[in-house]
């Protein structure tokens, strides 16, 4: 491994560049075949983990490698795994809350009892979270030491909470989860504080009696699941049982979890101000929600938990499939969820399916064009994914009888692409599929690569595609001198949006800003409601792309050379000419410092500017 390095090395001081992968892998290969035996000896995914223990734990030896802090940088680039899950600009880390009752019964929704409603326990994260029995402090370290050991800068963290309903949990387990996940993020800068925690919780859940194998979960659910598979239990009524939810039975480790599962807004509040400066910031926290959950009072309390996006199942807009798919919410609901999440300044990212009972590609393109062009809606950012067919849901029935059927994948690719290309330049369309093992689908599209065939038929298309995903620079570089800011506005029933974005000649985006100044009648109505006065405007999100630039450090690409201090002052400027007198910004945690040095002082639940 140590000679691999070395070679690496010797080809980066050369070349003075990170290298290709093609001839990284001509590297490994070539030291492969000079070690005998009929095991491959060297792996890239090994080869940075092994630079980084080489590093910490035999300093001195390293030291005589002569690795200058350049050399380093570009030694990393080259052994970096997955570059992509950095690329947006911040190191993204999902995770999930324990199983507990849902206020719905969605016809296509799966009901694995190991799980909260709607997930499945083979997708990526569910194994995490079932791995680190649903804790938010091992998930996010766990994570983390990942991210780092493929080589990705973790300084900047935008949290993603998903399992069905947040406030659906009590409250005081609410306040235990942000405040574990800002715990994991302050005391990631000291390995000895994250092993010696990890191995005291580890202790708590085994001496518990909770499971985090998974044959051993496999078989403590086995039972559960097959009744409510075959219908002869509900989901709710099972989970309510297995997890003790809102009980305190007698020999249930997770009744017993329950009771050191709580904490205080002040103790939650003490660990947000450490994380202020800590060496990993908490730079965006989103929480998954339904929209008749979302009132005055619960946005006010994910404030103060420290969110700053929604997200929020929607699946349709059509009445009559809402209706057909026990969907349970009007678009009237949706509709408020939409107004009070900009309101108070949260991004909104909107789960949207097709190909549910009663839908045709036809209504599906209907439908969701009206979500992005009718101002009720106009969502930031979109999860827009097929329906798949998994046992145990009341869909299967309708399968069986033949009225539903799966869209071809002709049929989909083409939809999806007329999707993305009625989507304006102001939202994001983050997933085309979720990551549910095709072993779990009963029938339906299993392509894991779905986004990318719906990349070829644009393609072939040849038009104008104005969506942010596909605009995003990522990897590319572009000087200051080659972008341009270019602003779109739009109405919504109760803002006028402005989108702010830097563009390179070919319409690349390199960062963006969302303004929102609300109606003064809207403010003014909802008065008592609304954490904000009429006259002040909102900066809903800033964000800049490029490779994660560590803090405090000059970024390469987008990353650190004042395009986001820009985008603000321009934002400034335009709600100053339409009259408003202040303007907030929902900043996260970790971004609250950055938001004081552009002139904004803490405000209550976001941070405020005089004009």
């Amino acid at each position: 491994m140590e000679k691999t390095l070395h070679n690496i090395l010797g080809e980066i001081r050369r070349t003075n560049a990170p290298l290709a992968p093609d001839a990284l892998d001509r590297i490994i290969r070539a030291r492969n075949r000079e070690v005998a035996g009929p095991v491959r000896y060297v792996a890239k995914k090994k080869l940075l983990p092994f630079y980084q223990e080489e590093k910490e734990h035999r300093p001195e030896h390293w030291r005589t490698w002569g690795v200058s802090p350049a050399e380093e940088a570009l030694l990393v680039r080259t052994l970096q795994v997955k570059p992509r899950r950095t690329a947006s600009g911040v190191a993204t880390v999902t995770v999930l809350t324990k199983p507990w009752p849902c206020s719905s019964a969605c016809l296509y929704c799966p009901n694995d009892v190991r799980m909260p409603k709607s997930y499945l326990h083979d997708e990526p994260a569910c194994q995490r979270a079932e791995r680190n029995w649903f804790d938010p402090y091992l998930q996010v370290t766990a994570r983390l030491r990942t991210l780092h050991q493929m080589g990705h800068v973790t300084d900047k963290v935008e949290l993603i909470v998903l399992g069905g309903t947040w406030s659906d949990y009590p409250e005081a387990y609410q306040i235990w989860y942000m405040h574990e996940l800002f715990r994991a993020l302050n005391d990631m800068g000291c390995e000895t504080a994250v092993e010696r925690e990890s191995e005291t919780r580890r202790k708590q859940y085994r001496d518990a009696g909770i499971a985090c194998e998974r044959d051993d979960l496999a078989n403590w659910a086995a039972e559960a699941q097959a009744r409510v598979t075959a219908g002869d239990a509900s989901y709710n009524e099972t989970v309510r049982n297995l997890y003790a939810c809102g009980t305190h039975a007698d020999g249930n480790g997770w009744a017993a979890a329950a009771q050191w599962q709580t904490a205080t807004f002040s103790q939650l509040e003490a660990l947000q101000r450490e994380n202020e400066s800590a060496e990993h910031r908490c730079v965006g926290l989103v929480v998954e929600t339904r929209p008749d959950a979302v009132t005055p009072n619960r946005l006010a309390t994910l404030r103060r938990l420290g969110c700053t996006k929604l997200q929020m199942g929607i699946q349709s807009l059509d009445e009559r499939i809402l209706a057909a798919n026990h969907r349970g919410i009007g678009v009237d609901r949706m509709q408020r969820a939409f107004e009070l999440a900009r309101i108070f300044g949260f991004k909104t990212h909107a789960h949207f399916m097709t190909n549910l009972l009663g839908a045709t590609p036809e209504s599906d393109a209907a439908d969701y064009r009206r979500m992005v062009e009718h101002p009720a809606f106009k969502p930031d950012e979109i999860k827009l994914y097929p329906c798949a067919l998994v046992d145990g849901t009341g869909l299967v029935a309708h399968w069986r009888d033949g009225s539903w059927r799966p869209y071809t994948e002709q049929e989909l690719v083409n939809l999806l692409a007329e999707d993305v290309l009625v989507t304006p330049p102001f939202t994001r369309i983050s997933r085309m599929i979720r990551d549910i093992s095709a072993h779990d689908i009963m029938t339906g599209n299993k392509k894991v690569n779905l986004r990318q065939l719906v990349d070829l038929e644009l393609a072939k298309r040849a038009q104008p595609v104005q969506e942010i995903r596909s605009r995003e620079i990522a990897f590319g570089a572009a000087a200051n001198d080659e972008l341009s800011l270019s602003e779109v506005a739009y109405e919504t029933t109760n803002t006028h949006e402005v989108f702010l974005q830097w563009v390179t000649p070919d319409n690349r985006i390199a960062g963006f800003l969302r303004l929102s100044m609300p109606n003064a009648d809207y403010a003014n109505a909802h008065a008592t409601d609304l954490p904000i006065n009429a006259g002040e405007a909102m900066i809903r999100e800033v964000h800049v792309y490029g490779r994660v630039a560590g803090l405090h450090q000059g970024g390469e690409n987008a990353q650190h050379r004042g395009l986001g201090r820009m985008l603000i002052e321009r934002a400034c400027d335009i709600a100053r000419e339409n009259g408003y007198t202040a303007i907030n910004v929902i900043s996260a945690i970790g971004t609250r410092g950055y938001y004081r040095k552009q002139g904004f002082t803490d405000n209550g639940l976001y941070q405020q500017r005089s004009l």
